[in-house]
């Protein structure tokens, strides 16, 4: 896919991991921590920036119905989307630090917060 066919959002994102990795190459693995987490707290707050603006919409009484139901899709989309992403680098940091141990304790936490996040979500659709 182009970069052209990607939102300005997730452009941004592509510039900000291609930098990250970039600076990764250039300062070794004694950085890659703190690198992982500065990537993280940009895509956090790109993350809760478009939660922000979808619950501005919703409480000035944005459309319901199927704009409704797509938006909820486009949050579990976009976690997903955001979760895969972080999987990469948080995978290698996993297998580089404790083999395959560290690797699948990794993706047990990746699958934990898809879990709660997913759980958390029908909990709240029952209550409204």
């Amino acid at each position: 896919m182009t970069a052209s066919a990607h939102s300005p959002q997730a452009q941004e994102l592509e510039k900000e991991l291609a930098a990250t990795l970039d600076a990764r190459r250039e300062l070794g693995p004694e950085y890659e921590a703190a690198l992982v987490d500065s990537f993280v707290e940009k895509v956090d707050t790109q993350v809760r920036r478009r939660l922000a603006e979808e619950r501005l919409r919703t409480a000035r009484g944005g459309p319901e119905g199927a704009d409704g139901a797509a938006a909820v899709f486009g949050e579990r989309f976009g976690f997903a989307i955001v979760t895969l992403v972080l999987a990469i680098p948080l995978s290698a940091i996993g297998a580089a630090q404790a083999g395959i141990g560290g690797l699948l304790v990794t993706w047990a936490g990746i699958l934990g917060v898809n879990f709660a996040h997913a759980t958390g979500r029908l909990r709240r659709d029952r209550t409204t």
